[in-house]
């Protein structure tokens, strides 16, 4: 299993609040780990309201992994992305749509641990949970497991349409207009905005975490 990259973990702990357990030692950072772009604002054109149900013209030649590290709001997720080969290969895949539901950096850093951390790792290993070579590849199954149930293999998504994420044994969900902003049930998350539509799919951006366990 690849190694957490630097970008994220120091993302993380630069930002996750203090009540967060301190970074596993076993978790090993990577000097060459791709940043953002962080030069480029936010692809939602700015006379697009918040969970508005207008989209984005679309952009036929361009993939959602060229989009993914543009807005500045999502940037914790989108590191993520990059960390998962399977996801990462996906969204650069033009034969492959997907809806890619990222929640706010805000969202991601209110979580009660972190989203490589796992209650019952702690429970069954102590707090070496992750340290070591296991311990990394454990932590990498965990945030694999966290980012798949954020992906959707489905675009263009219709409202009311019950779909799985990527995450193998997850529930189905759909997604409903409530008072003109677009939710994502059953776990009733609002959908900020949809801040791309591209070649091989859609970018939505949430301002929550689904709750997949």
């Amino acid at each position: 299993m690849k190694p957490l990259s630097l970008y994220c973990l120091q993302l993380l702990t630069a930002t996750v609040s203090a009540q967060h357990v301190a970074l596993p030692y076993g978790i090993q950072m990577k000097s060459n780990a791709q940043k953002p772009l962080m030069d480029i604002g936010p692809v939602m054109p700015p006379s697009q309201q918040p969970g508005s149900s207008e989209q984005p013209p679309p952009q036929g030649g361009v993939l959602i992994s060229d989009v993914m590290g543009r807005d500045r709001s999502i940037n914790i997720f989108a590191g993520f992305t990059r960390d998962i080969v399977s996801i990462s290969s996906r969204l650069n895949d033009s034969s492959k749509n997907s809806t890619v539901l990222a929640p706010r950096n805000s969202a991601v850093e209110k979580l009660p641990r972190k989203p490589w951390e796992d209650p019952k790792d702690y429970d069954a290993l102590g707090t070496n949970a992750y340290e070591g070579e296991d311990g990394q590849d454990r932590a990498h199954r965990n945030l694999m497991r966290f980012v798949e149930a954020h992906v959707v293999s489905v675009s263009p998504w219709q409202e009311g349409e019950k779909v799985k994420t990527l995450l193998d044994g997850d529930r189905e969900i759909w997604w409903e207009m409530k008072g003109g902003v677009r939710v994502i049930q059953p776990d009733g998350i609002q959908v900020d905005s949809i801040a791309s539509r591209v070649g091989n799919g859609e970018l939505w951006i949430l301002n929550g975490v689904r709750n997949y366990v």
